[in-house]
């Protein structure tokens, strides 16, 4: 007797997005296959699999920087809280003033710490008034836990912090404009292991203000960080599920040979 069909749609309650069937080429190769899942708002979200499975294809697809790939062909769709981001409508340079992103490797501007900050707030129409601007600022830097380890040398260059520091510096560049959800493509892969932990301890307290969808490679860390998890192989979900019982009782065997190291 055949196994029932699995139902790949993966919905949360209070889902601050909702993806559609989503696929995508990059020229004639598909790189994601009729992707379904919710991201819970308020919480994170952790993207695993093995390299080249799809996870940065799809993030990347939540705040349209897929668009700027020569070639990509997207279908399906992307909603956050309820907008398809994908209708001809979207500005979509409004639309990623609304999506924070931190990258793999910290790329802070060649600009003084304060200038990181206050520069697409400033762009936006944020910061009318030095004294918003300033506001904004330490706001920023705080929530980034960056404040006290920087607050007497703003003008400092950004790239003159350490490495940890410098990302911490990207995640409050990164929700220096009030984002609704951020994304992090592997945000500790090229941190030392104490760096890591700040940002793991930041990432878990930042999920109180905004939706984080979180790619690693560290299942350590999607196992700390993350409230529910979505396992990626060749650029379909094979199962998603709150983090704990995922790891702890997968229902696909391929998330658990992935889980206990028989490949990736």
């Amino acid at each position: 007797m055949a196994s029932p069909k699995i139902d790949r749609r993966r919905q949360v309650r209070d889902a601050k997005v909702r993806v559609r069937d989503l696929s995508l080429w990059y020229g004639d190769t598909q790189a994601l296959f009729g992707v379904d899942l919710d991201v819970a708002e308020n919480e994170v979200t952790a993207l695993i699999g093995p390299s080249g499975c799809g996870k940065s294809s799809f993030l990347r697809c939540l705040n349209r920087m897929n668009d700027l790939v020569p070639s990509v062909r997207i279908e399906g769709t992307v909603e956050i809280e309820g907008q398809n981001i994908y209708d001809p409508s979207v500005d979509v340079v409004e639309l990623r003033s609304h999506i924070g992103m931190v990258f793999q490797k910290p790329n802070p501007f060649p600009k003084s710490i304060y200038e990181n900050i206050a520069y697409a707030p400033r762009i936006l129409g944020l910061g009318a008034r030095r004294s918003e601007l300033d506001e904004i600022v330490e706001r920023s830097l705080k929530r980034a836990g960056l404040w006290d380890e920087v607050k007497d040398r703003l003008e400092t260059p950004g790239l003159a912090l350490s490495g940890g520091q410098q990302q911490r510096l990207c995640i409050a560049r990164a929700i220096a404009v009030s984002p609704s959800v951020v994304l992090m493509d592997e945000p500790c892969s090229a941190l030392d292991p104490v760096a890591t932990a700040t940002i793991e301890e930041l990432i878990d307290e930042l999920k109180d203000n905004y939706t984080i969808v979180i790619v690693t490679h560290n299942l350590q860390q999607a196992a700390r960080v993350a409230g529910y998890t979505a396992f990626f192989h060749l650029g379909k979900i094979i199962e998603f599920n709150d983090t704990d019982t995922l790891f702890t009782n997968p229902q696909e065997k391929k998330t658990e040979d992935y889980i206990t190291g028989r490949y990736g």
